[in-house]
């Protein structure tokens, strides 16, 4: 068997009618996603969109100071470029690579054209974008709001959901990135955790013993973006 990844794990390419598959799918280019790398910067010209099979991207929000907090997080969901067929073609975002892997890249002039059509696809892609946009309105009040404890479970559930095992390669530095917080109150929340045995972290690699229990740690902020995920997303749960 094959570990070629196939456009058909990213749930969203697999959603399509077979007919704009097939009109597509020739075009997709396979690219590896290694952890830290940038697909665009803030105010760059979207050229590609970028549909992953098994990596995570971050979209960072990054200050004058260097500060930087995560506020949505894709994997095998969605896409990565919703700026290209919005009209905007540029973000003040930054993406960047959270979990290693891959995914397929589509020039955005093909996903344009596809839009344009008024076919199944841009129903999708405005179902899949008001689903982005929730997240990132709960992860803003999840920041205000809530503890560095459940903002750390909340994102850990969140990368679970577009994992295909329970273990994530990530450093405490990196986590404290995406939440905006410093390293020392990461270090402490994944501590609590593994005392009481819901993670396992060693090295950068976390690995989530109870996600029942880290469900129950975390706030509200989770079932929200999950429910409404779920909601505009049917595909993800055939």
């Amino acid at each position: 068997m094959s570990d070629t990844p196939s456009p058909l794990q990213n749930h969203l390419l697999a959603a399509l009618p077979k007919e704009v598959q097939d009109r597509l799918f020739p075009h997709l280019e396979l690219r590896r996603l290694d952890l830290g790398a940038v697909l665009y910067e803030s105010g760059d010209a979207m050229r590609h969109v970028f549909f992953p099979t098994d990596a995570i991207v971050s979209l960072l929000y990054v200050m004058e100071s260097g500060a930087s907090a995560e506020i949505s997080v894709v994997g095998n969901e969605g896409l990565i470029g919703v700026a290209v067929f919005m009209g905007g073609e540029s973000t003040p975002s930054r993406a960047i690579v959270q979990s290693a892997g891959h995914a397929f890249r589509l020039s955005g002039q093909r996903v344009k054209d596809e839009f344009n059509r008024h076919g199944e696809m841009l129903q999708l892609m405005l179902r899949y974008t008001q689903a982005l946009i929730t997240q990132m309105a709960q992860t803003a009040v999840c920041n205000r709001h809530h503890s560095i404890d459940q903002q750390l479970c909340r994102w850990l559930l969140l990368s679970l959901d577009r994992l295909p095992s329970n273990q994530l390669t990530m450093t405490q530095e990196l986590i404290a990135n995406m939440l905006g917080v410093r390293r020392e109150g990461v270090t402490d929340a994944a501590g609590k955790l593994q005392k009481l045995g819901v993670i396992e972290y060693s090295r950068g690699h976390i690995t989530v013993l109870d996600r029942a229990k880290l469900e129950a740690l975390s706030c509200e902020c989770y079932q929200v973006v999950k429910k409404e995920t779920d909601r505009l997303l049917p595909y993800l749960h055939p």
